[in-house]
């Protein structure tokens, strides 16, 4: 019997379209499921014909693979993804190879590459992004794990991965344990702020514009032709083309309430862990949270009562504002994420090629774009840039679209248009390029009531004062001071 180049877990649409894109590259897949009726539908349907062998429990999945057995499961992530691996290492023989497929948090990849490197054996955390469709067609892949495994499992990623110009495959070895899941969170996370910034501008042209759904599909046509050419402009610009049975946009008749998996709060909670202000992406998901109450938006919506201002203005004049709020808040989106990157991969240990990343992305995933062939030429450039905002294209390009950006967030404030994305980038880039923030007077508050202590700026640095402000509190202050 011929013998498999690798094996996958988990036939839902992910694992299925991965499959078939392995085989369409000329490898022979063994596949698994725990329900064994979808092994045989798969086998018997989509499959037939192709090199592609099912396995109705492990110890036929195993016996089906070439050494060293490669196996990627394609499974829900938490404990699932625990119960297989230990449901499989029994029958693995050293230097075998482990794959996780899905969308794990990258402190349970951390303790999985150890706890399976412990048993002999080698794993891998993948983020795979691009959808059913990516899958069938070619992801973006951000491998991590053990780096021993990445030359095995190389020449099958970078076949199945998107290229992009000169066939560079989206898919590169990212780092050891977590960091290909850590990656993997932080573009989940800048997805968010990219989709929560088109929003913004729709709800801007919907309800202070008065655009109908036709009219925003040519704006967003427009602006899929130039700086903002993206995957998630031009699927914008088809759903607000699509319509319903009765001939009225179908996007009109969808519930305003929308739904997360849960990455995008783990690139904002690992933002504070790291002490990085990722201020977009959490307005992101906070629009996400306050979105979902729907039934006290409409109580609320009731009894408060806000601005009606009423659009006057040089209406095609307003939408090349939008377009410039939506490309600099874009470009915030970014440099925030990649400052996180860059954190993270300090606290880590990890050696992530930033520019390389920025190639990863640029095909085959939720958030490719022309703009990532930018980010990759600011860091091939600079690899130590320490916020893209100081690479003279990036800088060039806020300077550029900045009154235009001022003018949105100043109209949406006062028509009482809630621009929560558009508003915090501003206020970062605002905050960003500020010498002297009111940051004294908080520690002069922490000093007041918590004797915290703070430096001077007639004093060298790490120099530390106390001062005893109500004349009752004495000398004694914190022995540790964090800033």
């Amino acid at each position: 019997m011929n013998k498999a180049d690798i094996g996958l877990i988990g036939l839902a649409v992910m694992g299925e379209n991965l499959v078939m894109n392995m085989e369409s590259k000329g490898f022979t897949v063994a596949v698994y499921n725990r329900t064994a009726d979808k092994v045989t539908a798969f086998v018997n349907g989509r499959a037939k014909g192709k090199n592609i062998i099912g396995a109705t429990t492990v110890q036929e999945l195993v016996d089906s693979l070439k050494k060293p057995r490669k196996i990627m499961m394609m499974v829900k992530a938490g404990k699932p993804v625990d119960d297989f691996i230990d449901l499989i290492i029994p029958y693995l023989d050293e230097g075998d190879i482990l794959i996780d497929g899905g969308n794990s948090h990258f402190p349970d990849t951390i303790r999985r590459t150890k706890y399976v490197e412990d048993k002999g054996l080698l794993y891998i955390g993948t983020g795979v992004s691009g959808g059913e469709e990516g899958a069938l067609k070619g992801p973006s892949i951000m491998p991590g794990g053990s780096p021993q495994a990445w030359p095995a499992v190389k020449p099958v990623f970078q076949a199945i991965a998107a290229k992009v110009e000169g066939d560079i495959p989206c898919c590169d070895w990212v780092g050891n344990d977590g960091a290909g899941h850590f990656v993997k969170m932080v573009h989940n996370g800048i997805e968010y702020g990219d989709m929560q910034l088109i929003c913004e501008a729709y709800h801007l042209m919907r309800e202070y514009l008065g655009m109908s759904a036709d009219e925003m599909h040519q704006v967003f046509a427009e602006w899929n032709q130039g700086v903002l050419d993206s995957y998630l402009i031009e699927i914008t610009r088809d759903i607000l083309a699509y319509k319903d049975t009765d001939g009225a946009p179908i996007v009109d008749k969808i519930l305003d309430t929308a739904g997360q998996k849960g990455t995008g709060k783990w690139t904002s909670v690992a933002s504070l862990d790291e002490g990085i202000p990722l201020t977009l992406i959490g307005e992101a998901v906070y629009a996400r949270c306050l979105s979902a109450i729907k039934a006290e938006r409409v109580r609320a919506s009731i009894i408060l009562s806000g601005p009606e201002t009423k659009f006057t203005g040089d209406k095609k004049a307003f939408i090349e504002d939008i377009k410039n709020a939506l490309f600099a808040s874009k470009i915030v989106s970014y440099a925030q994420g990649y400052t996180l990157l860059r954190a993270a991969a300090q606290t880590y240990g990890w050696d992530l090629k930033y520019g390389e990343i920025a190639l990863m992305w640029r095909g085959g995933c939720i958030i490719r774009s022309t703009f990532l062939g930018n980010i990759k030429e600011a860091f091939d450039k600079n690899p130590a840039l320490d916020n893209l905002l100081l690479d003279p294209f990036f800088m060039e390009a806020v300077q550029n679209a900045q009154a235009g950006w001022r003018r949105v967030v100043s109209a949406a404030m006062l028509s009482g248009i809630p621009v929560p994305a558009f508003s915090s980038a501003l206020c970062y880039f605002d905050g960003y390029r500020s010498e002297r923030l009111p940051a004294n007077l908080l520690q002069a508050q922490r000093d007041y009531f918590g004797a915290h202590t703070y430096e001077r700026i007639d004093k060298p640095r790490g120099e530390l004062f106390h001062t005893n402000w109500t004349g009752r509190g004495g000398t004694t202050s914190a022995s540790t001071y964090i800033v």
